[in-house]
């Protein structure tokens, strides 16, 4: 049921009661009550210019700077009205009774109780208070009014008469951001909502995009997007508007992208939300990253690696110096890879520094640093600085230009470990990339010791997964025999509602490593292409390509051969 609260008398556009005398400003009573500050004044006016119709005070509802329960409070003073909070009390047969349904059709009213022959009524518009003729008229009898939030309204009406629907209570317990009395607040229990439900389906992101008729929210789930809700057209700007000031962006501001970052605790969870927004022709866009700062921290174990793969992997981080490059496109798990390595190597007689765009989660005992371009602070100067600390192994959120490079390999020929990610297809090409950069082949071939490209596939569901003889044709695709599966089980996605009919929950990595060898560093000297790196790497150093091990992972019976196509299907034929 939409909200009525009324506010200063001007802003009412022909009211069916006589005009009121001229009241004190709803602004004015909500800073006398410290309920609010100028800055939240001006904010919420901004926002009811954006959003004409809307009210100043269900601005500042709309916004978070106070729930329902305040809002009416403050009405009872600017309107001289008692409160009466309709949610803690259950209205009797004999109250309701004494008023027809017709009258509370008409006038959002509901009986409270009768006293000595006066009825009171509540209500949540305060303009009701200038029709008490035309009420006591129809009622015979004596009436007078209190104060109540629109949603206790709403339930008393739903439930005592039948007319209009019941608002949903929440049952969620406070946050950092919104406490219980917040999530009165529609826009607020909606947003939070949002939240949860990504929480509890697992959901890597969440896309909020206005389209021409609505406003679709998305969620991505093990990679893969889906729609979770449609939202009508008009939640757009409140919606928007209560997300940007959750992240701290400015909510006057249209027609600029803006980045941010909210702090969640859901679920007895702290949760870190990364916040990109982006001016569209349909409206702002909002994509929000989620970071589980419990969940997202996994060992080696749970990475996926197979076989002799475990091994080499560690055998490598345990390197007293040397690059080390994890590379793959975004939302590929460099990050969790690193950072899984980095828990393995943490221990308190060895120093670890980061440099993190932005510390996505805190690891105990790690000194990290996050980069802040609008101060001048970038990795560059996080590298440069974080040297002269001391440390033994270094990790750099970003390899993203020559000046990053070269320190990064200047600290890796002087006695460091590096871990760092760069943006490349797979792990042949990250030589040439930074070649390409302007790190002379010398440094390059030196200072790298080994290199991992990966990407992220969906695991099969193990409630639902069913074994199928592939055809031939699907073998073939991945480079596979008839011959090849004889005696191993090689399954289909189904669904069921344990993975929400998907088929698949949660990923796992495929991975492509290989380490520097002399014959590869004599071809990256000399500026060798990442053919002729690869074609070395696989007579010499074994490299399995990421269709291979994802091979591999079919069949393990731990994920398909469609899924590995859907991931690795760009790749060329010599790459797979």
């Amino acid at each position: 049921m939409a909200q009525r609260v009324l506010y200063p008398m001007a802003q009412v556009p022909d009211p069916p009661y006589p005009m009121p005398p001229v009241h004190k400003q709803l602004g004015q009573i909500l800073l006398e009550m410290s309920l609010v500050d100028e800055r939240k004044i001006d904010e919420a006016l901004e926002h009811q210019r954006r959003m004409p119709g809307t009210k100043i005070g269900q601005a500042m509802v709309d916004l978070g700077f106070i729930d329902e329960i305040q809002l009416t409070k403050a009405l009872c003073r600017q309107f001289r009205l008692p409160f009466v909070d309709l949610s803690r009390a259950r209205l009797s047969p004999q109250v309701i009774d004494l008023v027809p349904r017709q009258v509370v059709s008409d006038f959002p009213v509901v009986p409270v109780k009768i006293h000595e022959s006066r009825l009171l009524l509540a209500t949540d518009d305060p303009m009701v208070t200038f029709a008490s003729d035309d009420l006591r008229f129809v009622l015979n009898r004596d009436i007078s009014f209190a104060l109540t939030p629109s949603s206790a309204l709403a339930n008393a009406r739903a439930e005592s008469y039948g007319i209009g629907e019941r608002v949903a209570a929440s049952t969620r317990g406070p946050s950092p951001e919104v406490d219980e009395a917040d999530e009165d607040a529609p826009i607020i229990r909606l947003v939070h909502q949002m939240f949860e439900q990504a929480l509890a389906d697992r959901a890597s992101d969440i896309h909020v995009e206005p389209l021409e008729d609505r406003v679709r929210v998305r969620y991505r789930v093990d990679g893969v997007c889906y729609e979770a809700n449609s939202l009508d057209l008009e939640l757009a700007g409140p919606v928007i508007t209560r997300l940007k000031v959750m992240a701290r962006m400015d909510i006057a501001e249209h027609r600029k992208p803006q980045d941010g970052r909210i702090n969640l605790r859901l679920m007895q969870r702290p949760i870190d939300v990364r916040v990109s927004l982006l001016p569209s022709t349909t409206g702002e866009s909002i994509v929000m990253r989620l970071l589980d700062r419990e969940a997202g921290l996994v060992d080696l174990e749970t990475l996926g690696f197979i076989g002799e793969d475990m091994n080499r992997f560690e055998r490598i981080i345990k390197r007293p110096n040397g690059i080390f490059l994890v590379t793959g496109p975004t939302g590929s798990g460099k990050t969790t890879t690193l950072y899984a390595a980095i828990k393995r190597l943490n221990k308190p007689n060895v120093k670890i520094i980061t440099a993190e765009n932005p510390v996505e989660y805190n690891l105990p005992g790690v000194n990290q640093s996050e980069v802040r371009h609008n101060i001048g602070l970038d990795f560059s100067r996080i590298l440069r600085s974080m040297l002269r600390q001391a440390p033994n192994i270094i990790l750099v959120g970003e390899i993203r230009d020559r000046e990053t490079a070269e320190i990064a390999i200047q600290a890796a020929l002087t006695g460091h470990l590096v871990f760092s990610t760069l943006h490349t297809n797979d792990a042949p090409s990250a030589l040439t990339r930074l070649r390409d950069m302007g790190v002379k082949p010398f440094l390059v071939s030196t200072a790298v010791t080994a290199i991992m490209a990966q990407r992220l596939v969906r695991k099969l569901c193990l409630s639902c997964r069913q074994p199928v003889k592939p055809a031939p044709s699907l073998l073939a695709s991945v480079g596979l025999e008839q011959s090849d599966v004889e005696g191993r089980n090689v399954f289909r996605a189904v669904g069921c509602r344990e993975c929400r009919f998907e088929g698949y929950k949660g990923r796992v990595g495929l991975f492509e490593l290989f380490v520097m060898d002399p014959q590869t560093r004599e071809i990256t000297f000399r500026g060798g292409s990442t053919q002729e790196i690869r074609a070395q790497a696989r007579l010499s150093g074994g490299l399995r390509s990421l269709r291979q091990d994802g091979v591999r992972k079919v069949l393990a019976g731990t994920t398909t051969i469609e899924e590995i196509l859907r991931v690795t299907g760009e790749l060329t034929a010599a790459d797979a």
